[in-house]
C-alpha cells in the first residue's frame, strides 16, 4: 500500500497548492497586510543602539547584494526571477523584502514568507508573515514538516514547500532558530544599568556641598544660610569663602567616564560574538589591526555573510523552482563580490590578469565598470601570447629555442 500513500500525498500537495493560490479562494491573504502580520515592533531594536546598528548592517548588506536568476552561468528572466530580483509583492521592492526579512531574522531568531502560488502552482507573490504568529509543526502521519499560521479568521496550516523560512542556528530538538537578542539579555540587562546609573550621577547637581556649622541653628536660621549661600555662589562664578567656624566640603561624584566605556567595550564584543561579525566592524578598534579595508571584508564576507547567503540561496531554489528547472541548470545566486571591490589600483591589476589569463572578456569588465561593451573582439577570452598549453608541439611554438630544438 505504499504506492497507495505516496499517490495520496502526492494528490494532497497538488491540492493545496492550488488552493492556495486560486484568486477568490478561501486562502486570500491581502487583508493580512496590515498590522498583525506587517506592523511589527521593533522596540527590542530601538532600546540598545549596538544591537540595532549590527542588525541594520547585516540587512543592509544582505539588501544591497546582487540577486539573479542563472542557468548554468547565463542570467536568466522569467516571472520567478522578476517575482524574486523586482517585487516580491505589489507593496515591497527586492531590497526592502531582503532587509525586512534579514532584520526579523535578527531580531527574532526566524524570518517567514507565504508563498503565494496561482494555479499552476508557480509563485505570485511573497508575503512577509510575523514570526510570532507562525509555528513549525511536525505530520506525525507523514513526517512532514508544516507551518501553522493564526490569522484574522482562524488558523492555517502551510506545508514547508510553501513557506520561506530563514533562521538562527537551532537548538537541539527545536524548529525555530534561537532569538539572538535573548542570548544577550544578561549583557543588555547589565549594559542598561550601567548606563542608567551614569545618566543619574551626571544629572545631579553639578556642585554639591557639605556646609558644617560650629554652632546649631534653628530651621529659619538654617534656611536663610543655604539662601545667602546659593545667592553668593551663583553671583561669583562659583568662589566660595569659608568663614570662621565654617567648614565647607564638596560632595565627591561616584560617576566615572571609564566604567561606562569599558561597559560599552564588552557590550559590543558581546553582541558582535553573537552576531558573528567581527568587533572592528562596531568601532571598536583596540588589539586588532588590519591592513586594509578589502581585508576586513573579505572576513566579514567570509565568516558572517556567506552562511547566511547560502540559505537564502537554497531556499529560494528549493522552493520557488521545480524539481525539472534545478535539474535544467536553474538556480538563484547573490553575487558576495559586490563587497569585495577593492581599491581602483588593486582592482585593475586583477582585471589586467584576469584578461590576459582567459578569466574575463574586455566587454565583461566593461560593464562591471558601468561602461557600455563594444562587441568584437572585445567580447572574446583572450591570453597572453607568452604561454602556451603544456600538450602544445615545440616546433608550433613562436621563438628561437623551439626552432634550434627542431633542427636538431
Amino acid at each position: 500500500m505504499k504506492w497507495y500513500s505516496r499517490l495520496k500525498n502526492s494528490i494532497k500537495l497538488v491540492v493545496k497548492a492550488a488552493l492556495t493560490g486560486w484568486s477568490g479562494s478561501t486562502f486570500d491573504f491581502t487583508n493580512w497586510i496590515g498590522r498583525t502580520f506587517w506592523g511589527i515592533d521593533n522596540s527590542k531594536l530601538a532600546t540598545n543602539e549596538t544591537i540595532f546598528s549590527v542588525v541594520t548592517r547585516l540587512s543592509n548588506s544582505m539588501a544591497m547584494l546582487p540577486l539573479k536568476l542563472y542557468r548554468n552561468y547565463d542570467v536568466v528572466t522569467n516571472d520567478v526571477s522578476d517575482l524574486v530580483t523586482t517585487s516580491p509583492n505589489p507593496n515591497m521592492t527586492s531590497f526592502e523584502f531582503i532587509r525586512n526579512m534579514e532584520t526579523t531574522r535578527n531580531e527574532t531568531g526566524n524570518a517567514y514568507a507565504l508563498i503565494e502560488r496561482d494555479i499552476r502552482a508557480r509563485p505570485v507573490q511573497l508575503t512577509i508573515l510575523n514570526p510570532d504568529y507562525v509555528e513549525p509543526v511536525i505530520d506525525r502521519e507523514t513526517g512532514e514538516l508544516w507551518y501553522q499560521v493564526i490569522g484574522d479568521k482562524g488558523t492555517y496550516y502551510f506545508h514547508n514547500m510553501d513557506m520561506l523560512h530563514v533562521k538562527h542556528i537551532v537548538g537541539v530538538g527545536s524548529l525555530k532558530g534561537i532569538n539572538p537578542i535573548k542570548v544577550l539579555t544578561n549583557a543588555t540587562d547589565y549594559d542598561k544599568a550601567v548606563r542608567e546609573f551614569s545618566l543619574s550621577e551626571m544629572q545631579m547637581a553639578p556642585n554639591s556641598f557639605i556646609v558644617e556649622y560650629a554652632q546649631n541653628v534653628n530651621p529659619e536660621k538654617r534656611k536663610e544660610i543655604i539662601e545667602d549661600f546659593k545667592r553668593f555662589f551663583k553671583e561669583n562664578g562659583g568662589v566660595l569663602f569659608r568663614e570662621p567656624g565654617v567648614k565647607i566640603d564638596p560632595i565627591k561624584r561616584e560617576y566615572v567616564a571609564a566604567d561606562t566605556f569599558q561597559s560599552e567595550r564588552i557590550t559590543r564584543a558581546r553582541v558582535a560574538n553573537v552576531y558573528n561579525i567581527p568587533v572592528i566592524m562596531l568601532n571598536d578598534t583596540e588589539g586588532q589591526s588590519y591592513s586594509s579595508n578589502e581585508q576586513l571584508m573579505r572576513m566579514f564576507v567570509q565568516l558572517t555573510l556567506l552562511p547566511i547567503i547560502r540559505q537564502y540561496e537554497q531556499e529560494f531554489n528549493r522552493k520557488l523552482l521545480t524539481q525539472e528547472e534545478r535539474k535544467a541548470g536553474y538556480y538563484f545566486k547573490f553575487n558576495e563580490k559586490a563587497m569585495l571591490r577593492a581599491d581602483t589600483a588593486t582592482q585593475m591589476e586583477a582585471y589586467f590578469k584576469g584578461i590576459r589569463s582567459m578569466v574575463y572578456k574586455p566587454d565583461e569588465v566593461r560593464m562591471w565598470e558601468d561602461l557600455p561593451p563594444i562587441g568584437g573582439n572585445a567580447d572574446k577570452l583572450w591570453v597572453s601570447g607568452d604561454l602556451y598549453p603544456i600538450d602544445l608541439d615545440p616546433t608550433k611554438r613562436k621563438g628561437g629555442d623551439s626552432s634550434s630544438e627542431s633542427k636538431q
